[in-house]
């Protein structure tokens, strides 16, 4: 805020505040005011006595944050989170959920799955969520209509499956949906291949070529598995990423899902080409995938952002938890306490993300002129006390109950850790109805 500006729409005086840039600070006695839907101040609290706003906040012992970033999943999926639990990635996916999904996946079962997603996702402190599945015309309005910032990557396949025939159509329905959602404030729409093995190079091609046309964003699951990269090798005789890197399909727009199993030669390539990782550390773990070489790729340069992928195989959206976890991982892989501390697990759950969805200039870090996506932490409860680090408390010690508020754009989408915008009471019904008819099935 320039200093003849002494207007807000809103002004909030928190405990602390954490921009997450620069690196590791922690403001104390910090105020942030908010016009319209940006940031236009942060500043010591004692030159904020001059700014006249609308509504004033006091919120002592709290964090505030930027609103964390899930940059992969599947958020449609909420609606079967534990439906099929405690098996191997292809097992899991070829007996139990794809059949599951041509079942009963349909327009109606996305709108209140991501409606699902969204309520806990909010509640849980994240204020923007790239999504990649079905019917993503039915995510895209469900966001927009609760106020949810998000990327969505429309799923691309070989094979038929109850939203499309085949990769053309797969194609051609993303594309009318980005022409539809151009003017969004809340929407961005990329290309969303599921894998390698799953597309045919000639489609991968097509992908390469339309996404570097359009400067649309590409999300792909990538080196998941040992025996994913280990099966490319023996029928193609390369790796799934050199592959991706022949094909014209790794650049600064890629965001890389996954990547359990990478040597030396893939992070150096990842590196070069400037792709993004995005690492779903419970995910991976719950179905023994392996896990992803964090702290390599951030030593060389690479940019690590974080997902929970979706809630049948994590079970939750809470990246508070994959912070921690990406964290305690890259620790013990690594064989060093010292390893991804605090303030880098932050990051990867915010700025890093941002810039992974080509969103760095406008979220994932607190700074006047950027978008008003914001979350409040209360630190004052016993499971946050005594507190001496507020930035080492929010990643070991939080466990996203004690998120508060939030807004996404200037509006508050959670007060007092009341949703605004979603009848909880309703979407609970919904949600026992699918589940009461996909357990029946």
């Amino acid at each position: 805020m320039q200093p003849h500006a002494q207007t807000a729409d809103t002004l909030i005086h928190p405990g602390w505040i954490v921009p997450v840039l620069p690196t590791g600070a922690v403001l104390e006695n910090h105020s942030i005011a908010i016009t319209g839907d940006r940031i236009t101040a942060l500043l010591p609290r004692s030159e904020a006595g001059g700014i006249t706003a609308g509504r004033v906040l006091e919120l002592p012992g709290h964090a505030l944050l930027p609103g964390l970033v899930n940059s992969h999943g599947h958020a449609a999926m909420s609606l079967l989170r534990g439906f099929a639990d405690d098996l191997p990635l292809m097992p899991w996916l070829e007996q139990h959920i794809w059949p599951a999904e041509a079942a009963h996946v349909s327009a109606g079962f996305v709108r209140d799955g991501v409606e699902l997603a969204i309520a806990e996702m909010i509640r849980s402190g994240t204020t923007t969520f790239s999504d990649m599945y079905f019917f993503p015309d039915a995510c895209a309005e469900t966001a927009q209509r609760l106020g949810m910032r998000c990327q969505i990557t429309f799923p691309i396949l070989d094979f038929p499956t109850v939203w499309a025939r085949d990769a053309d159509e797969y194609i051609s329905k993303g594309l009318a949906l980005r022409d539809a959602v151009k003017h969004s404030a809340l929407v961005t729409v990329g290309f969303g291949p599921h894998a390698t093995y799953t597309v045919s190079e000639p489609n991968l091609v097509k992908v390469a070529t339309l996404a570097a046309e359009l400067d649309a964003a590409v999300q792909i699951h990538l080196h998941e598995t040992r025996g994913e990269v280990l099966l490319a090798v023996e029928q193609n005789g390369e790796r799934p990423l050199d592959s991706l890197y022949r094909l014209g399909l790794l650049g600064p727009r890629t965001q890389c899902v996954h990547m359990t199993d990478l040597g030396d030669q893939d992070i150096a390539l990842l590196a070069a080409t400037g792709a993004h990782v995005v690492h779903c550390p419970q995910s991976n773990m719950k179905l023994a995938s392996g896990t992803c070489p964090v702290g390599k790729l951030l030593a060389k340069g690479v940019n690590v952002a974080l997902g929970s992928d979706s809630a049948a195989s994590n079970n939750d959206l809470n990246l508070f938890g994959e912070m921690q976890s990406a964290a305690l991982l890259a620790k013990l892989q690594g064989g060093d306490a010292s390893a991804l501390p605090a303030s880098a697990a932050l990051e990867m759950a915010t700025i890093n993300g941002a810039r992974a969805l080509g969103l760095e200039d406008l979220i994932g870090s607190l700074e006047p002129g950027k978008l008003a996506d914001l979350i409040a932490v209360d630190l004052g409860q016993p499971e946050t006390q005594p507190l001496y680090h507020p930035l080492s408390q929010l990643v070991y010690a939080c466990n996203g109950s004690q998120v508060t508020h939030s807004w996404i754009g200037g509006v508050q989408v959670m007060d007092r850790r009341q949703l605004t915008h979603i009848d909880l009471s309703a979407l609970g019904a919904r949600t026992r109805t699918w589940r009461d008819r996909i357990h029946k099935a």
